[in-house]
């Protein structure tokens, strides 16, 4: 037999970077998050899509796809001596760099438009990420779509957001539900 290594042995580096990664994943994606959030004047100020969907979908939606992507991750990382693999951890950092990007250029900066070119981005890098994914392990790429579903939803809501509000990044943060100028 020509083995490198035992199904236990596969087992156990695969837990080992599930414990490892998932977690990451979902810490970094709760620091972005701080970088920016909905609960500003700012983000209540704007005119909402009608596709926005109720703001607890969104917290409970990415908490699952951090799971499923640092699971993802996980299960490549886990592929030792995989063709690929190498190119395929390389592309899930650099979408995965945009993606942490998106909430400090949307919520934070105010950049909409700004926000949508790193969606477009993402869109792009992420879809790359699903096919070398898959080349190394079919599971991995498949547990990734739900994530590319929702990642072109959020390019759609996006761009409708800047249709509804394209002065949005003059809008000012004063804490006042209304702003009032008296004369001229």
């Amino acid at each position: 037999m020509n083995r490198l290594a035992s199904p236990a042995q596969l087992r156990a580096s695969l837990i080992r970077w599930l414990l490892f990664l998932v977690p990451l994943v979902m810490l970094l994606g709760f620091l972005s998050s701080q970088f920016g959030s909905a609960n500003t004047p700012w983000f209540a100020a704007l005119a909402k899509p009608a596709t926005f969907p109720p703001p607890a979908t969104f917290g409970i939606v990415w908490t699952v796809l951090y799971v499923m992507m640092g699971a993802a991750l996980a299960m490549v990382c886990a592929a030792w001596g995989s063709r690929g693999r190498g190119l395929a951890i390389v592309a899930f950092v650099v979408q995965f760099a945009l993606n942490l990007a998106w909430s400090p250029t949307f919520f934070g900066a105010h950049q909409i438009a700004n926000a949508l070119w790193l969606l477009v981005a993402l869109d792009v890098t992420l879809l790359l990420t699903v096919v070398l994914f898959v080349r190394v392990r079919k599971w991995a790429g498949v547990l990734l779509l739900p994530y590319l579903a929702w990642v072109l939803f959020a390019t759609l809501l996006n761009w409708q957001f800047l249709q509804l509000n394209p002065d949005a990044a003059e809008f000012h943060e004063s804490g006042a539900v209304q702003t009032i100028q008296l004369g001229s």
